[in-house]
């Protein structure tokens, strides 16, 4: 006999960062494997150390992370998550980052600028990533920036599906906060049935950010309820901008609906001063009880991530979950 034939196993193993240990947890519940313990501390320079107490040789290794406030922290801690479970022989490693880190430095706008979301795909990469699981990011061509398989996420119908409960028989436009925005807002429109389409014609100054200048709405606003989409509310000026240009033109009520609830400072203030009247966001990053308003409805990514997981591991198609969208 000139080869040992050995039986075919695959075995799904669940790795929590210490950004969002609470939403690995959720998505372990909901495939019915608990994150894998691990010792991860800091030393007391700042250096992270991470070893994993299981084997995980010949493993199917996703590393769920969510980067949240400390960026520079948690980025790291994944780059050795990685490297730890690929010198343990795991198989194949998926990092699953419910929010990919510097999305918004996809590409150059002057000269000797960094294109930052490039060398998060890269690092990731050189650490030992063999594929990537993300939701809404910032823009879709940083799929193209990591060497390997990257399964794009969309929380459109969970957001979606919340807002036609809440607002059924009310008319309703969406709106986009800018012209960048316009390409989501349609997907949007189509799946809330074909309402109208409106748009906050808006300026910003490129040596000044997260400062916007907002100047009018284009659309049908007036006595509707005006749905605000976006991927991420960082300082919150954007939208509260938006909100207060809708409300002048005579929106009945103001909702906003976005993936990322990053709210850094002020944005619980500028959004409890606003008029909006509901922010609907999920929980790809943590909120934390300093940042929770009456006005903001936090809905789960968990299942949606469960599932795209569970497709990866079975060889099945991610793509499906969103019939086709990608």
């Amino acid at each position: 006999m000139g080869s040992i034939v050995a039986e075919n196993r695959k075995s799904l193993m669940l790795f929590s960062g210490r950004g969002f240990p609470e939403l690995a947890k959720e998505i372990g519940e909901v495939l019915g494997v608990a994150p894998t313990p691990a010792d991860a501390y800091d030393f007391a320079n700042g250096e992270i150390f991470v070893r994993f107490k299981d084997s995980v040789r010949g493993s199917d290794a996703f590393v769920v992370q969510s980067v949240t406030h400390g960026v520079n922290t948690w980025v790291m801690e994944t780059l050795i998550m990685i490297d730890a479970l690929k010198r343990g022989s795991a198989k194949r490693i998926t990092v699953v980052l419910p929010f990919y880190p510097y999305s918004r430095q996809d590409k150059k706008h002057r000269g000797r600028e960094p294109i930052s979301a490039r060398l998060v795909a890269d690092l990731l990469k050189t650490a030992g990533a063999n594929r990537i699981l993300t939701v809404d990011l910032h823009t879709a061509q940083i799929q193209g920036f990591f060497d390997g398989p990257v399964d794009h996420l969309f929380a459109m119908d969970i957001l979606a599906e919340y807002v036609e409960r809440k607002y059924a028989g009310r008319p309703m436009t969406v709106v986009a906060p800018d012209s960048g925005r316009v390409r989501v807002a349609e997907r949007w429109t189509d799946r809330l049935g074909g309402c109208p389409l409106a748009f906050i014609h808006k300026t910003r100054d490129p040596l000044k950010p997260n400062q916007v200048v907002a100047n009018r709405v284009v659309g049908d606003v007036e006595d509707r309820v005006c749905l605000i989409v976006d991927d991420m509310i960082d300082t919150g000026g954007t939208i509260t901008k938006a909100a207060e240009i809708l409300r002048t033109a005579g929106a009945a009520e103001i909702v906003v609906a976005s993936t990322h609830a990053l709210l850094s400072d002020p944005a619980t203030e500028r959004l409890k001063n606003s008029p909006i009247a509901e922010v609907v966001v999920t929980n790809t990053l943590p909120l934390p009880p300093e940042k929770q308003l009456d006005k903001i409805t936090v809905l789960s990514i968990a299942p949606l991530l469960a599932r795209a997981i569970r497709e990866v591991f079975d060889d099945g198609s991610v793509t499906t979950l969103f019939g086709g969208l990608s």
